[in-house]
Formats: structure tokens, sequence, C-alpha cells
């Protein structure tokens, strides 16, 4: 395989490939929150631990699909960054040892998908594909 099929055929699938699975694991944290499962941790509704468990749960499901995949990947981006600065960084300088890894991670991958998009597998580039057919026949 060369490098150039691997830019042309691979690079946007393992796009997609990286917006689904960061959204699956997304999701997860938002259903622990949110409906309490796979682990009973629950968050009071409308506080601070709950909007962000909504954010995950309702921005994870769009994110998976890749429907809205730009707006809702700058929210949730700007999520995890505020979710960074006010629940981690407090405790600790260094990311390794005051539990905001996965939030930084989770801020730069979805920041990344607000440039680049969702790549061919999502609902938004099947919008797009049916919108640009509807626009060649007129």
């Amino acid at each position: 395989m060369t490098t150039h099929e691997l830019e042309t055929l691979w690079a946007p699938r393992m796009l997609s490939v990286l917006r689904i699975v960061t959204a699956l694991i997304f999701f997860a944290h938002g259903t622990e929150k949110i409906l309490g499962f796979p682990e009973a941790r629950s968050a009071d509704p409308f506080t601070l631990s709950w909007i962000a468990g909504m954010i995950e749960l309702l921005g994870g499901a769009l994110l998976i699909a890749g429907l809205f995949t730009r707006p809702v990947a700058f929210l949730t981006s700007g999520t995890m960054a505020f979710a960074y600065f006010l629940a981690h960084a407090p405790q600790n300088f260094f990311p390794s040892l005051n539990g905001g890894d996965a939030a930084i991670l989770y801020c730069f991958v979805f920041l990344y998908l607000v440039f680049a998009g969702p790549g061919p597998w999502s609902v938004d580039a099947l919008r797009k594909r049916r919108s640009g057919e509807r626009g060649a026949g007129v």
C-alpha cells in the first residue's frame, strides 16, 4: 500500500473511526452520570456535573452518528476545557496527578473534529452527498 493510498483512502476512514470510538467512550461517561449505567454514579439534576453528563450523553450520541459534528464537537471541546480548569487543574498542576488527562484528550480530539469534520462514515457526510445529488440535477 502506498502513502498516497493511505492518505486518500484510509485517512478519512480513520477520522471516522477516531470520531466514533472517542464519542462512544464520551457517551459512556454521560450514561453513568445521567442514567446510572453501568455504575450507579448519577449526578444530582441541574448541577454542573449533571449538565456535563447531559452534554456527554447527547453530544456523544450525536458524535457517534456524525450528526451536526462541527458544532457539537465545538461544544464538547469547550465543555472538556471548562471541566479541566474547574475540576482538575486546581487539584494539581500535572494532568497525570490531577486526573484531568482524559479531559485534555477529549478537548483536543473534539477541537480537531471542529476543523477536520466527521469523516465519510457519518450522517453529515450522507446529508452532504444527498444535497449534492439534488443540486447536481437542478
